[in-house]
């Protein structure tokens, strides 16, 4: 079923994402701690932005994982329509 609002309701495999953000976050640490060692500290610099980027990542989705069917619905489960702001009352 298709809505044409798959871009706000999409489901992403947390699993799958978690697996790459820590594998990210080790290439990341991995990679500062390489170009510090020979002296280049832009890269390094670079590495470890990108590390705390990949950090921040790792940690919203691990928040996800543990807020359960909300973020990790079934398959048999539609996609829910968004909340609308403005129809909620006060």
């Amino acid at each position: 079923m298709r809505t044409g609002n798959e871009p706000m309701t999409a489901r992403s495999p947390l699993r799958l994402r978690c697996g790459l953000a820590a594998w990210g976050t080790l290439v990341t640490a991995a990679g500062t701690a390489a170009f510090a060692l020979a002296g280049r500290s832009g890269w390094a610099v670079a590495c470890g932005l990108l590390m705390l980027v990949t950090l921040v990542d790792l940690t919203m989705i691990i928040r996800h994982i543990r807020q359960g069917p909300h973020y990790q619905p079934g398959r048999d489960i539609p996609p829910y329509e968004p909340v609308d702001e403005r129809r909620r009352g006060p």
